[in-house]
């Protein structure tokens, strides 16, 4: 079969072919890969930023959609046939973290033992995963929404960190990449009409068009001049979805009193912002990160099929879809901005 696998200690992507897993284990999912994504944590991946991209060499893609065409003995859940989504995170579920209801804070799974970073994924034409992290898909949902359910399940779990926030908030999201134009799409579907979105890309603000929401859409600098000429110009709810440390320390900026910033996006480890305590205490800001998606794939689920076309739909959306063979193209668009997310069809 086909795949693109990554050796950590060399920092090479490599296309090749390489033996269909078989099962060997009674709990074991064999999936025919449909859709797989480039998010951006492969990006960082590949570049080495990303802390745990060193440990051996392995098949990227965590984010996948596909067709069931084997299943170990154990397997009660699902069957050959069945058209599913892949959740690469889980636990130990040994630990007070696991015990707890959070799978990802833990130290011996979570982010560590990622499917698509620690074990092979989905960038191939066969994935293997353990039938725990396999969610059949209702027939509502097609192979290529489907493959957008990880990346959803994370806003998902944002989204429940997030709320309440009530209707007519003044709302802004600094990036619009894919996971920005996903906030942007499940703002609007929740009835959100006060959102604001700020992107240098105007090639990335132009898809935002495409999602026909109304929202006000601009520049870091005319976010600059607005409030140069309106001191009261601010928001009560700041979503990074750009992990760009300048970004996101102009949203905080830009909060008003009572304000909360979401930082969703992944910024280099070495990277920091700078706050004045003083400053949180006086607006009483609530700063908060989002890690992955602890249970909440059924919730992602549930947000495709409420979205639908209307908004998740790839050219909408900014996403192209290539080959796997023709990754590099895929990954040097994705890297200009010339394209929200790369999608891989197998």
């Amino acid at each position: 079969m086909e795949a693109l696998r990554f050796t950590g200690s060399t920092q090479v992507l490599e296309y090749l072919e390489v033996p269909v897993p078989k099962i060997t284990l009674p709990d074991q999912v064999l999936i025919k890969v449909a859709f797989a994504g480039v998010c951006g944590t492969d990006l960082h991946i590949i570049a080495g930023e990303f802390p745990f991209s060193n440990k051996g060499t392995k098949i990227l893609g965590h984010e996948f959609s596909g067709t069931v065409v084997d299943v170990g003995s154990s397997v009660k859940n699902i069957q050959k046939g069945d058209r599913v989504a892949v959740d690469p995170n889980e636990g130990c579920r040994c630990c007070d973290f696991c015990h707890s209801g959070n799978p990802h804070y833990c130290n011996i799974g979570g982010i560590q033992n990622t499917v698509g970073i620690h074990r092979d994924g989905g960038w191939a034409t066969y994935a293997m995963v353990p039938t725990n992290l396999v969610q059949k898909l209702p027939n509502s949902i097609t192979l290529e929404q489907a493959a957008l359910a990880e990346p959803l399940a994370c806003l998902s779990h944002g989204w429940d960190m997030l709320s309440p926030v009530p209707v007519g908030s003044r709302i802004l999201i600094t990036g619009a990449g894919i996971i920005g134009n996903l906030w942007v799409s499940l703002l609007h579907l929740q009835g959100h009409k006060n959102v604001t979105v700020s992107e240098p890309n105007v090639t990335r603000l132009n898809f935002v068009k495409k999602l026909d929401t109304g929202y006000n859409l601009i520049t870091p600098d005319q976010l600059t001049k607005n409030r140069a000429t309106d001191p009261n110009y601010a928001f009560e709810v700041v979503i990074d979805c750009s992990g760009f440390c300048p970004a996101i320390q102009q949203g905080l900026s830009l909060l008003t009193k009572g304000g909360k910033l979401c930082c969703f996006g992944i910024p280099p480890p070495d990277q920091t912002i700078t706050v004045a305590p003083f400053d949180l205490y006086a607006r009483e800001i609530t700063i908060f990160a989002v890690n992955v998606n602890p249970f909440s794939m059924v919730k992602s689920i549930g947000f495709i099929e409420a979205m639908g076309s209307r908004y998740i739909a790839y050219e909408k959306l900014g996403i192209q879809v290539f080959e796997l063979k023709d990754y590099r193209k895929a990954l040097d668009l994705l890297k200009s901005g010339s394209i929200a997310k790369a999608m891989f069809k197998l």
